[in-house]
Formats: C-alpha cells, sequence, structure tokens
C-alpha cells in the first residue's frame, strides 16, 4: 500500500518566492543546496513539480536534483503535516517499546505506512535516535519531546495538538 499524500497544490506567491531565490543564488558556487533548502522552506517539503521547477531554471538535470534530495535527510520528498510526529526507534527506545508507539500511531492516525494525514495535520515517521536515550522511549511533536512513554500515553499526547 502506498504511503497517502496530499496533492501538490502551490500557490502563485510559493512560485514567484522559488523564483526569486533561484535568481538570489544562482551563480554562487554549491547554489543547489542553499536553494533546495529555501524551496522546502517556502513549500515545507520538495515534491517532483518544484524540483522540476529548480531543473528547469538552473538547467540541471532533474536526476542530478533528486539525487540530491534524496540523498541529505534533512530534505523531505513527502508533505509534512502541521503537527510531525517523529517516534524514535533507536536501539534504547525500541528495546524500551517505541516499536509499539509507532504501530499504535500508524492505527490511531490511519497511516498503515506513515506519511501525512489527509487534512495535513498530523504526519509520521521513524526516526533513528534523537539524543534522549535516558528518557527512552521517545517521540517528538515538532519541537516537545516527549519520554518513558506508554501507549496508554498516545491520546493524550495527540489531543494536545487537537
Amino acid at each position: 500500500m502506498a504511503v497517502k499524500t496530499r496533492p501538490f497544490n502551490g500557490t502563485k506567491q510559493q512560485h514567484e518566492q522559488l523564483i526569486a531565490a533561484i535568481e538570489e543564488l544562482r551563480n554562487e558556487k554549491g547554489g543547489l543546496m542553499p536553494i533546495l533548502q529555501r524551496a522546502q522552506g517556502i513549500y515545507g517539503y520538495l515534491p517532483v513539480e518544484v524540483q522540476t521547477v529548480i531543473s528547469d531554471q538552473l538547467q540541471v538535470p532533474l536526476e542530478e536534483i533528486y539525487g540530491v534530495v534524496t540523498f541529505y535527510s534533512q530534505f523531505s520528498l513527502e508533505p509534512k503535516g502541521k503537527y510531525n510526529i517523529s517516534v524514535c526507534l533507536g536501539t534504547a527506545c525500541y528495546v524500551k517499546g517505541s516499536g509499539e508507539l509507532y504501530d499504535k500511531l500508524k492505527e490511531k492516525l490511519n497511516l498503515p505506512n506513515g506519511g501525512c494525514t489527509e487534512d495535513g495535520k498530523f504526519s509520521l515517521e521513524a526516526c533513528r535516535c534523537v539524543g534522549a536515550c535516558g528518557l527512552a522511549p521517545v517521540l517528538m511533536v515538532n519541537d516537545d519531546v516527549y519520554g518513558r512513554l506508554t501507549a496508554a500515553d498516545l491520546d493524550g499526547i495527540l489531543e494536545k495538538y487537537s
């Protein structure tokens, strides 16, 4: 089953911001990375439509841009929800039950393979070690860290963002 995604619906204003960023950075050595970073800041992710604009404007093959986007973990090909939930599946968290937390969240949010809810409110992803091993198992909602969790804690956490 494919990850649920929302269709791309960039605005004219976002497109204009992207073109301005490309124009500002196009002649800088190594300018592709900051252009991609700005593009992700504008759109929240880097769908093929945005990569294609960058490719066309810079006259760089789309395959090269896609290679950069998929190589660096800071870039996302899928939209993020207003509230991005990251469940740590690093060793300490996993041993303490984070796999169960991740599975329960997939069920509660109706995201069998992670991704973003249809309303764009929540996105769910697994991550590796957030550096809070003493609080295992840990999950983050945007920049908020929750530790020493059980599956019973999940409803209360989700309610804070509803």
